[in-house]
């Protein structure tokens, strides 16, 4: 089997559930690397004492696999089971495949098997389709490179030293020995984004652009456009309109929006000039369309908590770009626009790291974010700098009126900073993103 660059975030999930009853789910967005950690997963198998003739692999978008049904998949399966052995049962996105997950079902009732399936659109896991796995699935929610991961795919190095004044610091070295400053690849990871794909061609950016064109247009083809006529309630997709959305998304991904806000602004900006039906796009449509757009992952919703209330609110919601080098395709680089980046890559992070996460209201201020898991919380505010009085002011304000006892953080990209303020601690940003808290 050929060398495959780790994912081990992933992979320990799915070790976690080795041959246990749920099917395994890796779910995300197109070329995040889905088949990647089934091959990694696959080749642990091999090494831990599973024959080859043990593993059934099947990549439905393979030509091999174009035409069958799903009799034929399940006939497929069953000729090659091995009687008295645990048998390793891999479909890559098979929801090409009607009624895919009644196959599944009977191989777990038929077979001694040990289930694992990817799909790049979260109607794999509707309810519709979902009630035929009878809840036994374990969903593994997979993302684009973290900027960690995203420094060794692209051939980096990082090792500590302590610096002059005794803190504990990093450095990225290349494969000859050479330095490169951390700030220059976190700038290369913002602008070009965590597709694996882009260690494969190095970081020229005609070919970045050229392979996220690639990306962003297979995930609307395939996984919005195609998907939507299979919904029950299906919908033709407006390829023009779809396209403002995304962007009209993209341009104001961490802001309040909603979604007759997104029909006003595409029509009095006159967004849609190119459009065959003119006048403004209904609200019920617009929705319908973000829908599809996160349901293919390209987009991610946040919810909103009221901090006092202890409730989650249900106005005015806020999206984040899966990778920001999409959203550079999409809109073309800005280099002003780094408050929203550093932003968006703070709260895939955090997913990343298995929290919840919310954006947090208190009285008529908000805090970035508020990351749960379990009985652990911590508060977020990210910011480019922490310079000025001003910006200080700013995003302490939120913090000083929460008044329980969990963590709050500021994350900037200032290096030079005071640590504490108020009992809150700021954070470099890059020593947070590199930080090991994930692994």
């Amino acid at each position: 089997m050929e060398e495959i660059k780790q994912r081990n975030i992933y992979l320990k999930q799915l070790l976690a559930f080795k041959d246990q009853e749920p099917v395994k789910i890796i779910t995300g967005i197109r070329r995040c690397g889905k088949s990647t950690v089934m091959k990694l997963m696959m080749k642990y198998l091999i090494e831990h004492d599973t024959l080859p003739e043990q593993i059934i692999y099947m990549n439905f978008e393979s030509n091999k696999f174009d035409d069958f049904d799903r009799k034929q998949v399940y006939q497929y399966v069953q000729e090659r089971i091995i009687t008295g052995r645990k048998m390793y049962i891999f479909l890559d996105e098979p929801q090409t495949i009607e009624n895919w997950n009644k196959t599944v079902n009977s191989f777990q009732v038929d077979f001694n098997c040990d289930i694992y399936i990817t799909g790049s659109n979260a109607y794999l896991l509707s309810s519709e389709y979902a009630t035929y796995l009878s809840g036994r699935y374990v969903e593994i929610k997979m993302l684009p490179l973290s900027f960690k991961e995203f420094i060794t795919f692209q051939g980096y190095t990082l090792k500590d030293y302590v610096s002059p004044i005794g803190e504990q610091r990093k450095r990225a070295y290349d494969a000859l020995g050479e330095m490169t400053e951390i700030a220059d690849l976190f700038e290369a990871y913002v602008r070009y984004g965590g597709f694996p794909v882009l260690s494969d061609i190095g970081l020229e950016q005609d070919k970045v652009l050229a392979i996220l064109d690639g990306i962003y247009n297979t995930v609307v083809k395939r996984d919005i456009i195609d998907r939507a006529n299979l919904k029950p309630n299906s919908h033709t997709i407006d390829s023009v309109l779809l396209e403002k959305v995304c962007q009209f998304l993209a341009d104001n991904i961490g802001s309040s929006i909603s979604f007759n806000n997104i029909s006003n602004t595409l029509v009095s900006n006159k967004m849609l000039q190119e459009r065959k039906r003119h006048g403004k796009p209904a609200v019920r449509t617009i929705s319908n369309y973000v829908d599809d757009i996160t349901e293919a992952y390209l987009f991610y919703p946040i919810k909103r908590f009221d901090i006092k209330g202890k409730e989650y609110l249900q106005t005015l919601g806020k999206y984040y770009m899966v990778d920001t080098g999409l959203r550079n395709y999409l809109l073309g680089y800005r280099g002003v626009d780094t408050g929203h980046q550093i932003e968006n890559v703070v709260y895939f992070e955090l997913l990343r790291r298995g929290y919840d996460v919310a954006v947090g209201k208190i009285g008529n201020k908000e805090v970035d974010f508020i990351a749960i898991k379990g009985e652990e919380k911590i508060y977020y505010q990210v910011t480019q700098e922490m310079r000025s009085e001003e910006t200080i002011t700013r995003e302490l304000a939120p913090l000083k009126e929460i008044k329980d006892n969990f963590p709050k953080i500021v994350l900037t990209l200032d290096s030079n900073i005071k640590l504490t303020e108020d009992g809150i601690r700021i954070i470099n940003l890059l020593d947070f993103l590199l930080s090991n808290e994930h692994e």
